[in-house]
């Protein structure tokens, strides 16, 4: 069963911007905290940003300022707005929604490369 179906990956140079979507039923959307997560070859997954229902949010430190998450609940999407790439963003991105349980969507993959 698909709970979390993500969108938005792909290539993109240096500088440049995506943004990834994460849809989820209206049940999760609503009740649970949703995020990205991101893998790097060779590197354990680490946290990207979360959104709660209530729109808090939190980010890794090291990307205050390029990435942005936001909850759109006419959807039941979240995006993640990524500007300023680095080739060291590359990496598959997952989304993740965990409240009373804890899903993870397919992951897509964002390279950052000339």
């Amino acid at each position: 069963q698909v709970v979390l179906v993500e969108s938005g990956g792909g290539l993109v140079q240096p500088g440049g911007s995506l943004r990834l979507s994460c849809t989820a039923s209206k049940t999760i959307f609503s009740t649970y905290i949703m995020g990205w997560y991101r893998q790097a070859p060779g590197k354990q997954r680490e946290l990207v940003a979360t959104v709660t229902p209530y729109n808090l949010t939190r980010y890794a430190d090291s990307l205050k300022g390029r990435f942005t998450i936001a909850r759109d609940s006419a959807t039941n999407t979240v995006h993640l707005q990524m500007t300023s790439l680095k080739p060291e963003d590359t990496a598959v991105y997952y989304c993740n929604a965990v409240y009373t349980s804890q899903y993870w969507g397919q992951g897509t993959q964002v390279t950052v490369s000339l």
